[in-house]
């Protein structure tokens, strides 16, 4: 069954160029990774430096196996340092 990962970060207002970059670099890993179906990263217009990234994903257990991917890995621990905190995910199943 299809799950929706929501992916949310607040980040510093002069620290959203080098989020974004890495982002991209995120993305472009994740579109490669068997079991990704799509996804949309989303800056939210009333809250200054807050993201949501929507990632949807055919089952659990490929969310999952993405996660421990050694490149993703390192590239989400740069980007929680850069955010000061820990990113927080939510997963959500399909109905």
């Amino acid at each position: 069954m299809a799950v929706t990962i929501l992916i949310k970060r607040k980040i510093r207002e002069n620290a959203a160029a080098e989020l974004d970059l890495l982002l991209r670099k995120l993305r472009s890993l994740t579109v490669n990774e068997m079991g990704y179906i799509t996804g949309e990263t989303l800056r939210r217009v009333d809250e200054k430096g807050e993201s949501l990234v929507v990632s949807i994903w055919q089952s659990l257990d490929a969310w999952r196996k993405w996660t421990q991917n050694e490149e993703r890995i390192e590239l989400q621990n740069e980007i929680d340092r850069l955010i000061g905190k820990p990113t927080q995910y939510e997963i959500y199943e399909n109905v």
